[in-house]
């Protein structure tokens, strides 16, 4: 595997840590997520990074197996250019629903490749 590639998959594992030790401690439910200004923030830009991380992935190669790649491009941007779109309700799904499936799939890729 590229370097360049190996090196953003491992970006992508510790913003998706980060995530994770920010919701220590946190009640696992929506209310608990919302009303928290400095969480919500600090899980949005860990989102930007796995983006953006993967969106460098996709320029050195545009078929590398990562599921729903463009939709995670998709909503980097969103998070940076319409911030006054993002929906409480949409980050707490990915949290909750597509954060762990891309963790396992990252932890996969680089055990196989490290």
């Amino acid at each position: 595997m590229d370097e360049k590639i190996l090196k953003c998959l491992y970006d992508i594992q510790n913003a998706i840590s980060e995530v994770d030790s920010y919701l220590e401690g946190v009640p696992n439910n929506f209310k608990a997520y919302s009303t928290n200004t400095i969480l919500k923030r600090a899980i949005e830009r860990d989102l930007e990074i796995i983006g953006e991380a993967i969106n460098r992935i996709l320029k050195e190669n545009p078929n590398f197996p990562i599921n729903n790649a463009r939709k995670i491009v998709a909503l980097r941007n969103v998070i940076i250019h319409a911030y006054d779109n993002i929906s409480d309700e949409n980050i707490w799904a990915i949290i909750q629903k597509h954060i762990p499936l891309l963790k396992a799939e990252v932890n996969t890729l680089i055990k196989e490749n490290s």
